[in-house]
């Protein structure tokens, strides 16, 4: 049993991962800014008989990220695992990205990353093992039209990824990155609400496995990575995409 803290634990992919967290025995920690989705997260873990508790922050800002964990070590313990689902997307014609919105977009997702796992990793230094499983995107991969800011702070992610991996791998801690793809979610539901993604019959029509992903897949793969039998696997990007982009 180890103790693991989920950034966006409270919906879609990261919710998914703190329930299969759960299920193999770990207690976990739901973050998420949105408080009353990790508390509904937690609640249900809890039902199942898991150990859950759940916090509201802000990724964004190192205070809160700092006094969230500090508070997980006070009711759990030591953190082992960390997953970085946090992440907040944005569709805008280059030419009209603002450097407000470039800015907020690198503070979620790529700074929000680094706050996180520079506040975690003590604890995996002084244990001798982690599991640090990153979140990017495909996007991050092949770039996206109207999604400059949001590639961009994907592409970092996973660049953190690689140098995470390359200084702390001789300290057992393994470092991976997970790159999902039309993964069905709120965020991706809102997306074909505002005509910004296709149908969901058309997107399926072009996945080789003819579906959208799930968030299920994507904890499948955060469960591998989480393992002891993942222990020779790090710096790695792990495309859960359905075959799209082989």
């Amino acid at each position: 049993m180890k103790i693991a803290m989920v950034t966006g634990g409270g919906s879609g992919m990261g919710r998914s991962i703190c329930l299969q967290l759960a299920q193999r025995g770990d207690a976990v920690a739901v973050v998420d800014w949105d408080g009353d989705a990790a508390e509904s997260a937690a609640d249900e873990i809890r039902s199942e008989g898991g150990r859950a508790v759940a916090f509201k922050t802000d990724v964004s800002d190192r205070a809160q990220v700092d006094t969230t964990v500090g508070k997980i070590r006070a009711e759990l313990g030591p953190i082992g695992v960390l997953a970085t689902s946090a992440g907040i997307t944005d569709f805008t014609p280059f030419l009209e990205i603002t450097t407000e919105a470039w800015q907020k977009m690198m503070d979620v997702n790529l700074t929000g990353t680094f706050h996180c796992v520079q506040s975690v990793i003590p604890d995996m230094i002084e244990a001798g093992w982690g599991r640090i499983i990153l979140i990017s995107s495909s996007s991050a991969q092949r770039g996206g039209p109207r999604m400059v800011h949001y590639a961009s702070s994907k592409g970092g992610v996973f660049a953190l990824t690689k140098s995470l991996a390359l200084e702390f791998g001789p300290q057992g801690i393994t470092v991976n990155n997970i790159a999902p793809s039309s993964i069905e979610t709120p965020m991706h539901a809102a997306g074909r609400a505002e005509g910004r993604l296709s149908s969901v019959e058309e997107a399926s029509a072009r996945i080789p496995v003819r579906r959208l992903g799930t968030g299920d897949d994507i904890a499948a793969a955060a469960m591998f990575l989480r393992s002891d039998e993942a222990s020779y696997f790090t710096g790695q990007l792990m495309g859960v995409n359905g075959g799209s982009y082989i």
